[in-house]
C-alpha cells in the first residue's frame, strides 16, 4: 500500500462508526419492545419495578440461590458490555494473497477484537475454537483494566515471562475473569446452529464447565472429548500419569443442532471394524 492510499484510507476512518456494537443497548431495546410499558418516559432507562410486576412469580427475590462467582466477576461482566473504540487497521506489507485471501488474521487485544467483530459479525459464525491459557500457574493471564484496555495491552503486550502463579491469592479468580467476558462476547458472534469448542485441562476443566453452563447454558452441553496427549511419564509427575487434556463443546442453541458425524475412511473400517452386520451401513458414524 502505498503512503498516499494509507492516506486515504486513514481519513476514511473519520466518516464511518468506528465504537462497536454495543449489545447492552441492543438488549434494552429488545425487552422495550417485548414489554413498552417498562419504558420510562423522557430518558428511555428501564422501569425494573415495572418489569418485575410484569415477570411475576418468575422473580426470584430470595437471598440464598445456586450460583458461581467469584472476586472479580462484577467487572468482568462490565467488560463484556463496554464498547470498543479500538480500530482494526489492514497491514497489506504482512498479509499473503491481499486481494485473493478469504481468511482474516488479527494481532491485538482479543477482548477488544471479540467487541469489534460484534458489527459485521454478530450471530454469523457457525463454529469458534478457543485454546485459551490452561492456567497451569506458569501461564501469562492477561488481566483487563476496566479503565483503559487498549494501553493495558499495549503494556503487558510484552510481558511473556508474567505468570500467574498458583501461589497468588487470585490464581483462580484471574483466570475466570479473564475468560469470562470472551466467551460472552464469542456467545454473541454465533449463529442459533452454531458451536463452541474449548480446550482445557485438568487445572480449570471444572471452572470453565461453570462458567460455560452459565454463559452457554447448561442445556446447550453437547459433549466433553478426552484426547490422549501423550504416552508414558515423565520426571514432573507428582502422583498419577496425566496423559490427557479436554475439549468442551457447547452449541448455541442446541435444538438447531444436527447429527454431529464424521465420515470414515476405508482405512478406518478396515482397522476398527472388523466385524460389520447387515446394518452397518446405516448407521451414523461418528
Amino acid at each position: 500500500m502505498t503512503p498516499e492510499e494509507q492516506k486515504l484510507m486513514d481519513e476514511s476512518f473519520t466518516h464511518v462508526d468506528l465504537e462497536s456494537k454495543d449489545l447492552v443497548a441492543e438488549r434494552i431495546e429488545q425487552l422495550k419492545a417485548l414489554f413498552p410499558e417498562i419504558a420510562v418516559e423522557g430518558d428511555g432507562s428501564i422501569d425494573f419495578e415495572k418489569l418485575r410486576l410484569i415477570l411475576g412469580d418468575e422473580v426470584d427475590e430470595g437471598q440464598e440461590r445456586y450460583a458461581f462467582t467469584w472476586p472479580g466477576k462484577t467487572d468482568a461482566i462490565r467488560q463484556a458490555q463496554t464498547p470498543s473504540t479500538a480500530t482494526l487497521r489492514p497491514d497489506e506489507a504482512a498479509s499473503v494473497d491481499w486481494d485473493t485471501t478469504e481468511n482474516l488474521y488479527i494481532e491485538g487485544d482479543n477482548l477488544e477484537v471479540l467487541k469489534l467483530l460484534q458489527r459485521g459479525y454478530h450471530g454469523k459464525v457457525k463454529m469458534i475454537y478457543i485454546d485459551p491459557p490452561y492456567n497451569t500457574g506458569h501461564d501469562f493471564v492477561y488481566k483487563d483494566s476496566f479503565q483503559d484496555s487498549i494501553e493495558n495491552y499495549k503494556d503487558q503486550a510484552g510481558l511473556s515471562g508474567q505468570s500467574n502463579a498458583d501461589t497468588s491469592g487470585r490464581y483462580h479468580s484471574d483466570w475466570l475473569s479473564m475468560m469470562y467476558p470472551r466467551l460472552r462476547l464469542a456467545r454473541e458472534l454465533l449463529s442459533e446452529d452454531g458451536i463452541i469448542a474449548i480446550s482445557i485441562d485438568d487445572n480449570e476443566l471444572n471452572s470453565l464447565r461453570f462458567i460455560c453452563d452459565e454463559i452457554l447454558g447448561s442445556p446447550n452441553f453437547i459433549d466433553t472429548i478426552i484426547w490422549k496427549k501423550r504416552y508414558g511419564g515423565g520426571p514432573k509427575e507428582k502422583y498419577l500419569v496425566t496423559l490427557q487434556d479436554y475439549v468442551l463443546i457447547y452449541a448455541k442453541d442446541i435444538s438447531m443442532i444436527q447429527d454431529i458425524t464424521v465420515p470414515l475412511t476405508e482405512e478406518s473400517i478396515q482397522r476398527y471394524y472388523t466385524k460389520q452386520d447387515s446394518n452397518f451401513d446405516k448407521r451414523d458414524q461418528l
